[in-house]
């Protein structure tokens, strides 16, 4: 499967979100290749049938990938299956496509540089772990009135925000500007844009079509920010996912989410909950994630 290129995926791009890319590139900022790795792996997937040892050999064919893959695994998410000792025994037990989800995600996370900003690092996994859980059980709830699928919301909530991971590579300021080291700040798109001329909706979005994710999953990561740009597209349900997803994963950190007041009149209609059904909704979610983290 040959790699969409960068300039391919900007091309889909508005005129004013392309020049931003286009700026962003000149001053050093790479997009990171799909690795060889994911590219084998979704060239099986798309036969009709395929054998769980071949794609068990391609994926050991990167250790830093397959290790990740372990580390992610042995996660109290996974403990009705453990313990694994082989890959095989991955693909068999959490199933071959979430395997694969499993697989795009730790290649993702294998990018960043985590010696810079450990600690920045580390919270930004947990908390883009954390959303992709919980957009999961939301999907997994919410499937009938939806119709995404669970390993779909989780493969947006990992890269929602991958763009920030970029950024934060290549800007040394980056991360004080955008107050990343305090429990509770996220990234204000207003100041980011001021301060770098930069959007990591947007650097997601190319990230996204650069690996392949579906379109309306790269769409979602564009707008995740903006579900009203979005109109009765295809991804503006998994937008709403995701926007709850964030609020959930705030209520249960107890913080409070500034974005949540301005989204939730087109969130909630979209999922079929209502402001008085909410918070019971939340609860048993909540209850669901917690419950996979011990």
């Amino acid at each position: 499967m040959s790699g969409t290129s960068v300039n391919e995926a900007v091309r889909t791009l508005g005129e004013e979100d392309a020049k931003k890319i286009k700026r962003l590139l000149e001053r050093g900022v790479k997009i990171p290749p799909q690795p060889r790795v994911m590219q084998e792996l979704f060239k099986l997937l798309q036969q009709k049938e395929f054998d769980i040892r071949v794609l068990s050999r391609v994926i050991n064919q990167d250790p830093g990938i397959t290790a990740m893959l372990f580390k992610v695994v042995g996660s109290a998410a996974y403990k009705q299956h453990q313990p694994f000792e082989t890959v095989e025994q991955i693909l068999h037990a959490v199933g071959v496509r979430q395997t694969a989800n499993l697989v795009q995600a730790v290649a993702l996370a294998g990018m960043g540089d985590i010696k810079k900003n450990p600690r920045v690092y580390e919270a930004f996994w947990a908390r883009s772990q954390a959303v992709a859980q919980i957009a999961m059980l939301i999907a997994d709830d919410r499937i009938a009135v939806c119709n995404i699928f669970p390993d779909q919301a989780y493969l947006a909530g990992i890269f929602h925000d991958c763009g920030v991971l970029l950024l934060l590579q290549r800007f040394t300021a980056y991360c004080a500007e955008m107050h990343l080291g305090e429990p509770g700040r996220w990234v204000d798109l207003a100041d980011e844009d001021r301060k770098f001329s930069a959007d990591h909706c947007v650097v997601g979005y190319i990230v996204a079509r650069h690996w392949h994710l579906p379109d309306f999953i790269c769409d979602a990561i564009r707008y995740h920010h903006d579900i009203r740009e979005l109109g009765m597209h295809a991804s503006r349900t998994m937008v709403a996912i995701l926007q709850l997803a964030i609020e959930i994963y705030y209520r249960e950190q107890r913080i409070r989410n500034t974005e949540w007041d301005r989204v939730k009149d087109e969130v909630l209609p979209e999922l079929g909950l209502g402001e008085d059904s909410l918070p019971e909704f939340v609860d048993v979610i909540i209850e669901r994630f917690q419950a996979t983290q011990h």
